[in-house]
């Protein structure tokens, strides 16, 4: 019988965190997933650790934890998954963008980010290459990135290596109960029994916590991004226009797209960004790509001379608050949840592993889990069977 102290459905950038944050604690943890390890939406992401989108919160709480850890305990591995602290900037074009700009860079101050208001002088000595229709901007220092698969991958054998055992391409169909606890799952490769089941599905966690009956509303939230040819260095920092911050907090189910570029060391750059929602819909859709390209090149404008080699998309898990769901399930004792990180999931999954592996070790957590609690949800108008 395969039994744990923690079961983690999903080996994402969340699900890896977690796995390794609980084996460093001497917990006995396996981990499934219904494909390879990272292979769902770690694998199409751009790896961002971004602290420049968040508005103040639990979220911005979390993306500045999770940063203190990738600059500081998981610094020593930061060559593993290309770890650069190339900065970001949010570009204004319009008078009222930089207004509300100006707004958001005041609350972030009061939540500790480091974040510097430039004139356009300064842009352009940052930026040289970008558009003259800017009237201000912001720098993050501390905005950075990564290669998720790396991250993903490297998690994992970090996990391994501490004890931690890894259950490839088996997909999840039910729940083990006793009485009201979930103490497991069952795949086609047999049961796991676990003290702890943590669903760390992304995109696929409502349908995992509908298994046990209890409500949490993560669904997908498709987006694309365009990989250009090679070139030489012509953009140095992710840079990005103010309204992606209004995106990312928007809970519009239609097609949104802003503009989002950055260079990678290889030469290509890599353009976003669009959101909509339509379920895991994989039909192709040309609207999403031409706006992503049009915006770009009002950012960028020789970008229009610029071939693009390829997209991919991937789905992201979307919450209608924008807060991930984290911690346990008093609904559905046993059962907990870290997922909901729509398109941050790369830049919190190591604060999101850190605190879970505390509560479920029963230590105090570095942040409160309260906020992020599935217990703020209502129930489910239909159970699952």
């Amino acid at each position: 019988m395969n039994a744990s102290d923690v079961l983690v459905i999903g080996s994402g950038a969340v699900g890896a965190a977690i796995a390794y944050f609980c084996a460093l604690r001497g917990l006995s943890v396996a981990v499934v997933d219904s494909g390879a390890v990272g292979s769902g939406t770690s694998s199409k992401c751009e790896g961002n650790l971004l602290v420049s989108d968040k508005e103040h919160g639990p979220e911005l709480d979390l993306a500045n934890y999770s940063l203190k850890l990738w600059q500081g305990e998981l610094a020593e591995h930061s060559h593993l998954w290309e770890f650069e602290n190339k900065g970001g900037i949010i570009v204004a074009s319009q008078e009222s963008s930089m207004a509300s700009l100006q707004r958001a860079l005041r609350v972030q101050r009061e939540h500790g980010i480091r974040v510097e208001e430039i004139d356009v002088a300064e842009l352009k000595r940052y930026e040289p290459n970008v558009t003259d229709e800017a009237v201000g901007a912001a720098f993050y220092p501390d905005d950075s990135q990564v290669m998720p698969m790396l991250v993903t991958a490297h998690l994992m054998r970090m996990a391994s290596e501490a004890g931690a055992h890894m259950w490839p391409y088996t997909e999840v169909t039910g729940l083990l109960r006793s009485g009201d606890e979930v103490r497991g799952v069952i795949t086609a490769r047999g049961s796991f029994w676990a003290d702890a089941v943590i669903n760390a599905a992304g995109p696929w966690g409502g349908q995992l916590a509908r298994l046990a009956g209890v409500n949490v509303p993560v669904e997908p939230r498709r987006g694309y991004v365009l990989v250009t040819e090679p070139m030489e260095p012509k953009i140095f920092r992710k840079v990005y226009a103010a309204e992606y911050i209004d995106n990312v907090g928007s809970s519009d189910g239609g097609l949104q797209a802003s503009p989002v570029v950055e260079g990678t060391p290889a030469g290509s750059v890599l353009i976003g960004s669009s959101r909509e929602r339509g379920g895991f819909d994989t039909t192709f859709n040309p609207e999403a790509i031409g706006r992503i390209a049009t915006n770009a090149v009002k950012l960028f404008p020789f970008l229009a001379e610029t071939r693009v080699l390829r997209y991919y998309f991937g789905f992201r898990p979307y919450v209608p608050d924008h807060v991930p769901v984290i911690g346990p399930d008093p609904r559905a004792p046993g059962l907990w949840h870290a997922c909901g990180h729509e398109g941050a999931g790369i830049g919190l999954s190591v604060g999101t592993g850190k605190i879970i592996s505390q509560a479920v070790a029963g230590e105090d957590t570095d942040l409160s889990l309260e906020v992020f609690s599935p217990t703020r949800f209502g129930e489910l108008t239909e159970v699952a069977a």
